[in-house]
């Protein structure tokens, strides 16, 4: 019995032993990722030249072609084992002359505001659109006012994003449905044209463009769609309460085009244990045309390049084979997202992990995942590795649009969670340059993906089957 006491006693200090070399380990690896990362890094420079070199990069623009050509360059680079373009065919939509708007209070009393097109809409008629405003807060109003009182006249949606909500990302999903459905449902009213609030929690001058949809409204019916600033909105709003017959003139020139061929970028450090087994770390290429995109997501595509940087530069070895994905299209079509889900499972390619970074270049402060308990609660267990950096806020939740349809029950799909209190101040807009962006901040974001990506790949998920498929 004393044998069996001394065996287990021994047994029981040497996985103790075990355990804080481990973590001891980890603790290494992680503080080596973000000394490079911090002294050594590339992604600012990186984002540098998409941003000021490149510029905005809607998808199917000249631009965008610059950016899949120069990140493909770039990845080349770091000497991984294999980079290589996705071709997707992508929607193609052109903003045309800059847009033109005024409120008339009174034949020859005006006041210019500002606006812009919504990603998609129609254009206006050539000498633009003037009449009769309606402001409205949600569907339900257009239901209520009917087609007696829209018809002929312009709807203006004002529900602002609600303030009060900590997680602003949760304040934009309660009145996004405005921008993108807000066409389609005021057309069945016969409305001749839409204004939408900007998603903006901030008072200023900078309309906010984003993805809408006019669904199965035939093209004839269909009415041009722009978003005005929060400054302009109020104003409009002010305006309408003193004058409720007052007109709304706004012009807009853009077009759909026929669909072209883009790219995904990808590139890959082979497994040396499961070859056969991927982890993805991505963002999305492409941005709105307003400004430079380096928020939105410019941010993400290089701090997840800097991730398979930071692995080679700290000599770590990957176990499953690790990829960079730079995903085309995610403003307005998801095509890129939807691509990259169709070949893998065309190919029928394993993947265990994927991450996103599609929330700004701001501090990072954790992780959501979309996963289960048993790999959540291990996930939840590396916590104190991130905590000495400030970064340890993990939860259940969402991950990220691109790597969504890659979901398929047994996956662990993850989304960085930066600082969010200012990025809607920037997303959509021309002020989402690259000025913006702390390098600091966008330095520390790309060593916590890094650092997620070497805890799952050293430890796998609960899931994963143990063979090697070669």
């Amino acid at each position: 019995m004393k044998k069996i006491f001394l065996l287990l006693a021994i047994t029981a200090i040497t996985a103790s032993a075990t355990a804080q070399k481990v973590n001891k380990a980890d603790s290494t690896q992680l503080r080596n990722i973000f000394d490079v990362a911090l002294l050594n890094g590339k992604s600012y420079d990186w984002l540098d030249y998409l941003s000021n070199e490149i510029g905005g990069r809607l998808s199917g623009s000249v631009q965008a072609d610059r950016a899949v050509r120069y990140t493909e360059k770039e990845l080349n680079e770091l000497g991984l084992d294999k980079v290589w373009l996705q071709p997707v065919m992508v929607p193609k939509w052109t903003r045309g002359f800059k847009e033109y708007a005024y409120i008339e209070t009174a034949p020859g009393r005006t006041s210019v505001v500002n606006i812009c097109a919504l990603g998609g809409s129609v254009p206006t008629p050539p000498t633009g659109l003037k009449t009769e405003v309606i402001e409205v807060q949600n569907f339900e109003d257009l239901e209520r006012f009917g087609r007696e009182q829209i018809e002929g006249k312009i709807v203006f949606y004002n529900r602002p994003m609600q303030a009060d909500l900590i997680q602003t990302f949760e304040a934009y999903g309660g009145c996004v449905d405005q921008r993108y459905a807000g066409a389609m449902e005021a057309a069945k009213y016969g409305a001749v044209g839409i204004v939408v609030r900007s998603m903006n929690l901030r008072q200023d001058d900078f309309p906010h463009t984003g993805s809408m949809s006019y669904g199965d409204t035939p093209p004839g019916q269909r009415i041009p769609a722009c978003a005005i600033s929060t400054n302009d909105a109020d104003y409009l709003s002010n305006a309408l309460s003193l004058k409720p017959d007052l007109k709304f003139y706004f012009k807009q020139s853009c077009q759909t085009h026929e669909d072209v061929e883009s790219y995904n970028v990808i590139g890959e450090i082979t497994g040396s244990v499961y070859p056969n087994k991927y982890i993805v770390v991505g963002g999305h290429l492409d941005s709105w045309d307003l400004g430079d995109g380096a928020h939105d997501d410019g941010a993400g595509c290089v701090q997840s390049m800097e991730v398979l940087r930071l692995l080679k530069q700290t000599n770590y070895k990957p176990k499953h084979s690790i990829r960079v994905v730079l995903f085309m299209n995610e403003e307005n079509g998801l095509r890129g997202g939807r691509k990259y889900a169709e070949e893998a499972r065309l190919k029928n390619e394993k993947h265990i992990f994927a991450l996103e970074s599609d929330a700004g270049g701001f501090t990072p402060r954790g992780f959501s995942f979309d996963t289960d308990d048993a790999n959540f609660k291990q996930i939840e267990s590396w916590k104190p590795l991130f905590k000495p950096y400030l970064i340890h806020f993990f939860e259940k939740g969402g991950s990220g649009a691109d790597i969504g349809p890659l979901k398929d029950g047994t996956v662990v799909l993850a989304g960085l969670r930066p600082d969010s209190q200012r990025y809607f101040d920037y997303h959509h807009a021309a002020n989402d340059t690259f000025d913006a962006v702390n390098k600091r901040e966008l330095e520390l974001g790309g060593a916590t993906m890094a650092s997620l990506v070497y805890l799952i790949d050293k430890y796998g998920i609960k899931n994963e089957t143990t063979e090697v498929k070669n």
